[in-house]
């Protein structure tokens, strides 16, 4: 059973077969855009009239009831009393920090959400600091060198797998080289970011995330270059002087730098994309084409997504998004050089993020993070059939997974989509999946509608287990994946019905 990918993402996968974080029915006027007009109001939402107090441990535990529940995240304690009514996960979810410190809990699920701006209205103060006495008792002796790691990072279990870096120049260019000591994925590992003299780039080594960070010592001009030794983990990155001549240093180190931690204890980097295009895929979905910046070098591997933020009615509103190709019949093989995010995205008129999405104009920007989630593609490389179950927008994770099951993994030999929307109008990409299964004999994709006119000769009605039975008919001798994606409720149905039924593994995109 695989995880894909991050908890609480859109596309939330759920580990030993449960699925993710419920969702719950929230009570009308009860939407995020509600939370954010009631927060607005001027309603004293922290019983304090105002004022901002230090918070005890002991004062905190007291305050851990449905009708009086407090929490503390990153020092910080708030009353999410009054957001009890409008929280997406419920009372349940919400009351897991009731009276406690619950910031492991909200990374869990929530780390990419801002939450200073959600519940500033909500802060109660600050958690009290520990006495001096209290805070050396709990500090340990230095070790024999007099050299303590700092908390924050991490190191790994086995110090000489850290990557390390080198670098050197000519009179026109620097050269900054990363020994990964080991096997680099061919889809994208590395994000370069160059901007207003700050290096940042950061190579994704499974889990983990080696970063340099670095105001580099002279001016230089906005592109960067990158080149990637994969079987032997080298990766070189080439950037030109404005003015040719020698450095004496690379320049000043920056926070992180040269650090080795654990991905999602990594703060997300946000950077400004400019859209550049919209393309109609039906009545109320689109392709939005992104540019990235001229000094940023990224590719989103597949099964992973990003994160895009907007400032909406002066709230920070952030929402992960999965990455296409510009059609599904596009090479998996990218250039290190690539520059642009294609996403499709489904606008819901009475959503928040979505409309504020769609009417940007070209030109517009928008805040993008870099790539997201856990999933790894070795267990793929012995499947032999790779069934696939979307509804919806679920079917975004799939597009690009079905490109580089086709291209690049020898072993499976058929690639089967079923596919679930309410109405015929609703199929996205349908003439291009058309196409490739009439073209690409390994590939089938069937259709299932939940509300088909009377001329429609395909399957029928909701998802259920003698469809799925019909469907995921395993070939004797065969090794067979099950990919499911669509919201919560076909999901978790989805997922009962494949584990009861069959004996397979099992890879859950499930979005919220």
């Amino acid at each position: 059973m695989l995880s894909f990918p991050a908890p609480g993402s859109q596309q939330r996968v759920a580990p030993s077969g449960q699925s993710g974080r419920n969702k719950v029915v929230l009570k009308p006027g009860h939407s995020l855009m509600d939370w954010i007009r009631f927060s607005k109001s001027g309603k004293d939402l922290t019983g304090l009239r105002g004022r901002l107090i230090e918070v005890t441990k002991e004062e905190l535990q007291k305050h851990n009831t449905r009708d009086d529940c407090w929490t503390c995240i990153r020092g910080m304690v708030y009353n999410v009393t009054p957001y009890m009514d409008y929280h997406p996960g419920g009372e349940v979810e919400l009351m897991k920090a009731a009276g406690i410190d619950g910031t492991d809990l909200f990374d869990q699920v929530h780390r990419w959400v801002n939450y200073e701006s959600m519940l500033k209205e909500c802060l109660v103060g600050r958690m009290a600091t520990m006495t001096t006495t209290a805070i050396k008792a709990m500090i340990p002796p230095p070790s024999p060198t007099g050299l303590v790691p700092p908390t924050s990072v991490a190191p790994p279990r086995d110090k000489d797998s850290q990557p390390r870096y080198d670098w050197f120049q000519t009179d026109a260019t620097v050269h900054l080289v990363v020994y990964a000591k080991r096997k680099l994925p061919s889809l994208g590992c590395t994000i370069v970011d160059l901007d207003a003299g700050v290096l940042r780039l950061e190579v994704l080594l499974g889990k983990m995330s080696y970063m340099i960070h670095l105001r580099l010592a002279e001016e230089v001009e906005g592109n960067v270059a990158v080149h990637t030794a994969f079987k032997v983990g080298k990766i070189q990155v080439t950037i030109r002087k404005q003015a040719k001549g020698k450095w004496t240093s690379l320049g000043q180190s920056l926070e992180f730098h040269n650090t080795f931690l654990r991905k999602k204890d990594r703060a997300l980097y946000l950077r400004d994309c400019v859209l550049v295009s919209k393309t109609e895929v039906n009545h109320n979905t689109h392709v939005f084409r992104l540019q990235l910046p001229h000094g940023t070098v990224m590719h989103v591997p597949v099964g992973k997504h990003v994160y895009l933020k907007a400032h909406i009615q002066d709230t920070e509103v952030v929402r992960p998004y999965t990455p296409v190709d510009q059609n599904i019949a596009a090479t998996s093989h990218y250039s290190s050089q690539e520059s642009d995010l294609y996403l499709m995205i489904k606008v819901y008129p009475d959503g928040v993020f979505t409309p504020h999405l769609n009417s940007l104009r070209i030109g517009d920007h928008i805040s993008v993070s870099g790539p997201e989630g856990t999933f790894s593609l070795r267990p793929l490389h012995d499947v032999t059939v790779l069934y696939l179950l979307a509804a919806g927008t679920g079917f975004t994770p799939m597009a690009r997974l079905i490109t580089l099951a086709r291209q690049d993994i020898d072993t499976i030999r058929k690639i089967k989509l079923l596919f679930f929307n309410r109405r015929e109008e609703d199929i996205l990409w349908r003439c291009q999946l058309d196409a490739l299964a009439a073209n690409d004999e390994r590939f089938l994709v069937e259709y299932v509608l939940s509300e088909p006119c009377e001329s429609w000769t395909g399957r029928r009605g909701p998802v259920d287990e003698s469809m799925l039975k019909d469907f995921l008919n395993k070939p004797d001798g065969s090794k067979c994946y099950v990919c499911v994606c669509g919201p919560t409720a076909f999901t978790e149905l989805t997922i009962g019905y494949v584990i009861h039924g069959f004996i397979i593994s099992i890879i859950l995109f499930c979005t919220t």
